[in-house]
């Protein structure tokens, strides 16, 4: 008899989100009726009243965690943290580290979940700095863009780093063994940008990544590429202006562009280069978006996502 595949379990921040947590609650029943284990992190009082509200307070591979506080949006995440040494996000993360969770998800604070994955997980070995990697939609398909925020001021070695956690990430989401890695710049020359990108261009030219040169601004839906690097100020910029322009011109779009573009397909974006799985979905996040996202982090997981970034690391220091 072949033995069923079991799904990991996922410890979802109850209170993440800027309408948990109800529509969280929703969103990790749906999940979990897809075939998700489910731990359900936060006050609960609070969460079984939600789980009776839609009907699952009995429902199998969802069980509930305590944890007392939340971290608010207005709140300055490494202050909140200090004084909620239980904050869900918190919890979430150590449940991770401890081994009773096989990766996390929040779509609350993306400062205070940053924190407190590097906290209770670390960095992997020789990983300079844990990137945020967001899936983009193309006229091909999908690419992965990576930092969307964890870092806003990046020297060359750290997107050349990127580049080669970003291929390793693609390999699992986009199902392709030798992903075309881009640098995100002003033009296709190799001279073109700034400093930064003039100097990150040679640098991934050394790596060990189908590195396929500069990615013109314009250029970047057009699936020139698998993988798109960029420092996180130009990334998250980059990611809150097309949302932008999408909500503006959504109602003259067809169904099936629009979709292509709605963040709430992918549902969040991985931390990559720390040693355990964090995903940080949008906070504005519908039901449909926390389901999703939580169905990306049990991918990301069943994938080993941490090992395979682990092993393309270790290989560039040997």
């Amino acid at each position: 008899m072949i033995a069923p595949v079991v799904a990991p379990v996922i410890a979802v921040d109850g209170l993440g989100g800027d309408d948990a947590p109800r529509v969280v609650v929703e969103g990790a029943v749906e999940a979990v009726r897809a075939g998700v284990g489910v731990v359900l992190v936060g006050p609960v009082a609070l969460l079984r009243a939600e789980l009776a509200r839609v009907g699952a307070d009995q429902l199998a591979n969802l069980t509930i965690e305590d944890a007392p506080d939340g971290v608010l949006m207005n709140e300055a995440p490494l202050a909140a943290l200090r004084r909620k040494p239980r904050a869900s996000i918190r919890v979430a993360c150590e449940l991770v580290a401890s081994g009773a969770a096989a990766a996390a998800y929040s779509a609350g604070h993306t400062g205070a979940s940053l924190l407190a994955a590097h906290g209770a997980f670390g960095v992997l070995p020789g990983v300079e700095r844990a990137a945020l990697a967001v899936i983009v939609p193309t006229e091909r398909g999908q690419s992965i863009l990576l930092d969307a925020g964890a870092n806003v001021d990046c020297r060359p070695s750290h997107l050349a780093q990127f580049g080669v956690m970003g291929a390793a990430v693609a390999r699992v989401l986009l199902r392709t063994q030798d992903p075309r890695v881009a640098l995100l710049s002003i033009g296709e020359e190799a001279g073109k940008g700034n400093e930064l990108t003039k100097e990150a261009y040679a640098a991934l030219v050394a790596m060990p990544v189908n590195f396929v040169g500069n990615l013109d601004a314009a250029q970047w839906f057009r699936g020139g590429a698998d993988v798109i690097v960029c420092d996180g100020f130009v990334g998250n910029i980059a990611l809150k202006v097309g949302e932008a322009v999408v909500e503006m011109i959504a109602a003259g779009l067809p169904v099936d562009a629009l979709a292509r573009f709605d963040h709430a397909k992918s549902g969040g974006a991985p931390l990559i280069g720390v040693n355990g799985l964090l995903v940080v979905g949008h906070g504005r996040s519908t039901s449909r978006a926390i389901a999703n996202g939580i169905a990306l982090t049990a991918r990301l997981a069943q994938g080993g996502v941490v090992a395979q970034v682990a092993e393309s690391v270790g290989r560039v220091l040997k």
